[in-house]
């Protein structure tokens, strides 16, 4: 791919500072659609989500879904047997 001559440059760089890109948050992107899904892990728990994905060949994202299922249904035991 070419580069830019310094005369483009100039001009792309006049151009949109007098024209700014409008940015209204509703893109189609990956990021805009799962904005409040998105987190950060420490080091140990990404450590462990990736050697669980690995060694049964299932996704992070499956490895967290069933953990989470897991969870729900031993919080919804105990609610139902009193424990």
């Amino acid at each position: 791919m070419a580069r830019m001559t310094d005369e483009e440059a100039d001009y792309w760089d006049e151009y949109f500072t007098k024209n700014p890109p409008k940015v209204t948050g509703e893109g189609k992107g990956f990021f805009v659609k799962h904005r409040g899904n998105v987190v950060i892990l420490d080091d140990l728990s990404a450590t462990y989500l990736h050697a669980r994905a690995e060694g049964s060949h299932k996704s992070i994202t499956e490895i967290i879904g069933e953990m989470v299922r897991e969870k729900i249904a031993a919080g919804a035991e105990m609610v139902h047997t009193g424990k």
